[in-house]
Formats: structure tokens, sequence, C-alpha cells
């Protein structure tokens, strides 16, 4: 399956980047979102675990993104029901009249048995993912919160090239085997959005 989607808004580029790097909050403004947890957020990389919980399905997956803010984030798998999940978010500013979103994702379930189960769903919540995103800048205007840092547990070891090496060799976007991550989020008891 393939989205891609063009689409001009009048948000300035860094507060929309913010808003899709800033995965901790998806679960409060995307209903499939049950829950996300940001495994690493680097100037060069953010990593985290999602729950995609949608029509009695649910799944997790983690993604592994290369970013520039505030201008582009690559979208890679490091686990999960895909065979094929990668994409970018590419924002182009123009200036005060807002900036334009460039968003591609190419995925694939792994077997079957997921894409008779959730391929529906999924395709549902591509398609209208932008939207979602403009939505939220519209309802939070200046108020999107900045993503801080989240450096990885002692323990952690996520599938993939090690960070060291991926930070080392980094690509431009749009080139060949360009990793491409989705992005992730964590919610605390005490969220609004925690008990939908």
């Amino acid at each position: 399956m393939e989205v891609r989607r063009l689409l001009l808004v009048q948000h300035p580029a860094e507060r929309m980047y913010d808003l899709i790097e800033g995965a901790e909050h998806y679960p409060a403004f995307l209903p499939w979102c049950g829950a996300a947890t940001v495994l690493l957020r680097t100037d060069d990389e953010v990593a985290a675990r999602v729950t995609v919980e949608v029509r009695g399905v649910r799944f997790q997956f983690v993604t592994r993104n290369r970013k520039r803010r505030p201008t582009w984030m690559g979208l890679g798998l490091a686990e999960g029901p895909f065979r094929r999940f990668e994409g970018e978010w590419q924002l182009t500013s123009l200036g005060n009249a807002g900036c334009r979103i460039d968003f591609s994702l190419r995925y694939d379930f792994e077997n079957a048995v997921m894409r008779r189960l959730a391929g529906a769903a999924f395709e549902r919540i591509t398609n209208t993912l932008v939207d979602a995103f403009v939505a939220r800048a519209d309802a939070l205007g200046e108020r999107i919160p900045v993503p801080l840092p989240v450096a990885p547990a002692p323990t952690l070891r996520l599938p993939g090239t090690p960070f060291a090496s991926a930070a080392a060799s980094p690509r431009a976007p749009g080139a060949a085997g360009a990793p491409a991550p989705f992005p992730p989020d964590s919610r605390s008891p005490d969220d609004p959005g925690a008990n939908r």
C-alpha cells in the first residue's frame, strides 16, 4: 500500500514538525493510538513503540525515524507486523503563509492474516493521518509542546543498526535505502486523554 498527501497549512513548519515528532501526545488526539512510548530522542533520531487499537484489532510496532528538524523525518520500522514500512514527512516553510506538508508512506503487512485483520483499518488510519495532525495544530495553535530529549535506557537495545553507526552515516532524504519510521508516544495516567 502507498499513501501520498500534499497539503498547504497555515502553521509554521517548526510547529507542525514538533507536533509530528511529539509522539508522546498521540493518544490525546489520534483515536486509534492506544499507547505510545518514546524510546529514544536525539537531534538526529527518534524511536518509539506505538500501540494501534481499532475495531477490536490491537498490535504494536516500533519505529526508528531519522530526522532533520524542521524540514524532514524519514520513517522506518525497527520491529512489528510489517514486511515493509517506510516513508517520510517533508515540510517546506512558506514564510508567513505557513508551510507545505508532503507525506508519503509505503507499507505492507508481513502475512495474509494480519492483512485481513488490520489492513482496512490501517488504510483508513494512514489516509486520514495528515488531516488529524492539521486538526490538532488548529486546536492547539501556539500551544504545541516542543518534544524533549529522551535518552535510551542503559538496557535498551533497539533492533536494527546500532545507534553509533546510524548517527555516523546519515543519508539524505529520498536516498536509496534511507531509513524511515513512524512517530511514537507515551501517556501518563494524569493525561486528560488517558481514559477515552
